[in-house]
């Protein structure tokens, strides 16, 4: 039998919730105010505490603060009925145990209460100062990112990242920096897929003077530039694999060696990220397997945003507010943007966002105004072809997907590679198969856009 405080200033809810877990055969005491929750822990032991986050006078966050700072401190379990992003880092940041959001049912409490009450508590962490902007989404998928971003940003695991184009792995990546304690510290990007490999030893480690021909000056490399910070690796699935062996000294020994320098060692937490599935990777050879395990440590995964419902909305409505436009989104915009199915993701959200607010002269965003995304759903849809044999329907199909990935990156072949998930070479074969030479206009201007020679 344990004894369990419950905090919060709605007296139907303190007492529903004392009335669970006494059914449960704990005792329940219950208190309307964090300082009466304070009091109270002065005067015995408390096995697990469930605390609301937003009161009058102390704050849920105030409170869990002192409450972690305690010897000995108990679980507990924040409650609100106003989840955010903000708020759910900031708990697990601080040691809450979970972050709910109401109203809680009865296996709720069964559930999170026998989990409190077999753990250990967790370590006190160190008060976050300023917020920084962070993750938008209320969906459970994105509340368990949430919640796993505030557990390990004070720490130095190594983190992999995974998930479709354009999910907002780097976004993950700057809210693990900035919530973490190197936050004052650099936070320096390389996407692995955007520099030829022949590049990329001198991006990450540098080089000195003279070391090739053409390195007229010193660089210093990615991994220094990220000493004392965070260095991203974003799209480390598409890294040659004779620099992934250097990758995986520099991460085991930290120490990096410039192109014709000698070795320095460097304090750099690493956090990686990729579209592709790693682990079949390794299978074909194209990926070393002490490496994916030496970045596996921490994994996340962002699902597509179809696969997140909740967030379409309310994601749609901060690309809105952020384009200083001032419009709203209309009732059957919002069911518009439910129904889609959001190939690209979150980066095809904000840019249907930022054109609709662009093109629309009115104070709201309707329906009418993003009809632009029955047209790209309708390519996608688009599979009523005359009768043809098999290979000829599959040219067809893969033609078409191509120059959808063309569309959606405005012409850029690099980021077209990325969306179908097939290496440059091989795009650049079909686009001369399907005579789409660079000089065609794709609904962008493909020469002018490609950027990787």
């Amino acid at each position: 039998m344990a004894t369990v405080l419950i905090v919060d200033d709605d007296a139907v809810m303190r007492e529903a919730l004392a009335e669970a877990v006494r059914d449960l055969g704990h005792v329940a005491h219950t208190v309307s105010c964090g300082e009466a929750a304070l009091a109270w822990l002065e005067r015995g032991p408390v096995n697990a505490v469930f605390l609301d986050l937003r009161m009058p006078g102390m704050d849920g966050l105030e409170v869990l603060r002192r409450v972690r700072a305690r010897p000995q401190a108990p679980a507990v379990a924040i409650l609100t009925a106003h989840a955010s992003a903000t708020n759910t880092i900031e708990a697990m940041r601080l040691g809450a145990f979970d972050h709910l959001t109401k109203p809680i049912g009865r296996q709720d409490v069964e559930r999170v209460l026998t989990k409190m009450l077999v753990s250990a508590a967790r370590a006190a962490s160190v008060a976050p100062d300023a917020a920084p902007e962070t993750l938008i989404g209320s969906s459970e998928a994105m509340r368990s990112v949430q919640k796993t971003i505030g557990m390990l940003a004070d720490s130095d695991a190594t983190v992999l990242i995974t998930g479709e184009t354009g999910t907002g792995k780097e976004l993950v990546a700057r809210a693990i920096h900035d919530y973490g304690h190197r936050k004052e510290n650099p936070f320096v990007a390389v996407n692995c897929a955007a520099i030829p490999s022949e590049l990329m030893e001198s991006e990450l480690f540098g080089h000195v003077r003279g070391a090739f021909t053409g390195a007229v000056s010193e660089r210093t490399g990615a991994f220094r530039q990220a000493h004392s910070g965070t260095l991203f690796l974003d799209e480390i699935g598409d890294m040659d694999l004779s620099l992934q062996a250097k990758i995986l000294r520099a991460l085991q020994e930290r120490i990096v060696t410039p192109v014709g320098g000698k070795p320095v060692s460097v304090d750099v937490r690493v956090i990686a990220a990729t579209h592709h599935e790693l682990i079949q990777r390794v299978r074909e050879g194209s990926f070393r397997e002490d490496l994916f395990y030496r970045l596996h440590v921490v994994p996340i995964h962002l699902p597509p945003l179809r696969a997140r419902i909740a967030d379409i909305v309310p994601l749609a409505e901060h690309f809105l507010r952020r384009t200083g436009h001032g419009q709203r989104l209309s009732a059957d915009a919002a069911a518009r943007l439910i129904r889609h199915h959001w190939p690209g993701n979150v980066r095809e959200l904000k840019n249907a966002m930022e054109r609709a607010a662009v093109l629309v002269r009115g104070d709201s965003v309707t329906a009418a105004d993003i009809g632009f995304l029955e047209e790209t759903q309708a390519a996608a849809d688009d599979f009523n072809w005359p009768d043809e044999d098999l290979p000829a329907a599959v040219a067809r199909l893969e033609e078409l997907l191509i120059r959808r990935a063309l569309a959606r990156s405005a012409g850029n072949r690099a980021e077209a590679a990325r969306v179908l998930n097939i290496n440059r070479q091989l795009l650049y074969a079909k686009l001369k198969r399907y005579g789409l030479d660079v000089s065609e206009d794709t609904t962008g201007p493909v020469g002018e856009a490609d950027t990787d020679g």
